[in-house]
């Protein structure tokens, strides 16, 4: 019965932990190079963060079809301190996976990453309250 208890209170303490991540939510993307953006919404997966596309707008802010949907854009993501975080980042504009370099300012996301040597920047993704 005290494992039991013990369990209980770690697991209590682990989703309070969760809950205070100000990386996890809905956070809207800066347009690409193509002038889509998207929302990602950022959940624990394991122990990192990952982020899904949810939706997809066009470069009129129009709701579009996107092969991405359901993708995780961001992923392998973990806090490094001071804001910091580094992981991967998928830009669907290029295709390609990146290294990433998250920096979180209160309710703004400044989001780059590099991939062989080759660096861009993903622009400043807003919260959604």
């Amino acid at each position: 019965m005290k494992r039991l208890a013990w369990a209980a209170c770690a697991l209590v303490a682990l989703a309070g932990a969760a809950s205070a991540e100000p990386l996890l939510g809905t956070w809207r993307t800066a347009p690409d190079d193509n002038g889509n953006s998207g929302l990602v919404q950022v959940a624990p997966c394991g122990a990192q963060l990952c982020g899904q596309l949810v939706k997809a707008f066009g470069p009129g802010g129009t709701e579009i079809a996107s092969p991405n949907l359901g993708r995780n854009i961001i992923s392998a993501t973990e806090p490094v301190g001071g804001g910091e975080y580094r992981g991967k980042v998928f830009a669907p504009d290029s295709g390609k996976t990146y290294n990433s370099k998250l920096v979180l300012a209160g309710d703004r996301l400044s989001v780059s990453g590099c991939v062989l040597g080759f660096c861009r920047e993903g622009g400043v993704w807003q919260k959604l309250p």
